[in-house]
């Protein structure tokens, strides 16, 4: 199964998530950057967790 995590400004775990992806389908996931245009051939898409605007002004602003 091929696999890819979307990337947002203020991810974070996803070198987690790529690990464990991995492990459970055998294949190395494809990283993505929110603001590509086209999606690679993959079977999973996965959002992995963050903060909004990267925490960039302050938690809760």
């Amino acid at each position: 199964m091929k696999s890819a995590i979307i990337l947002f400004p203020g991810t974070n775990r996803e070198r987690d998530m790529a690990a464990a992806l991995k492990r459970a389908t055998g294949n190395t996931p494809q990283i993505v950057w929110h603001g590509d245009t086209e999606l690679p051939d993959v079977d999973l898409v996965v959002l992995p967790g963050g903060f909004s605007y990267g925490d960039y002004l302050r938690c809760g602003a």
